[in-house]
């Protein structure tokens, strides 16, 4: 099962983006920058599954870029680590409305 979040906003900054998503009723903040520290995803909660998770931002119009990541432990905050997903997201700036968190893949 995916956790879904909507994305209300996302903002560029000089290296990264920072926004602002909802979850189960509940605001977070949202950081995604390069893979300064390596690939990294953590999230406000902790997922039963201490692996790589499949992370895909997407948006009307097909548009959809993701990566593996590797769940890296609970965070104030949704960070997303990635180049891949950092680039896309620049070049097609304000097209997103979801993230989807992904770590089942018997479903996928």
């Amino acid at each position: 099962m995916p956790y879904t979040f909507k994305i209300d906003h996302l903002n560029i900054h000089e290296s990264y983006f920072k926004g602002k998503v909802e979850f189960r009723g509940d605001d977070y903040t949202i950081n995604i920058q390069d893979e300064r520290r390596g690939k990294v995803l953590k999230l406000p909660f902790a997922l039963e599954k201490k692996k790589k998770v499949l992370v895909r931002f997407s948006g009307p119009n097909d548009i959809a870029v993701e990566d593996f990541l590797p769940f890296e432990g609970e965070s104030e905050w949704v960070e997303v680590d990635s180049d891949q997903i950092t680039f896309f997201i620049a070049d097609h700036q304000d097209q997103f409305d979801t993230l989807e968190i992904i770590d089942d893949f018997s479903e996928a």
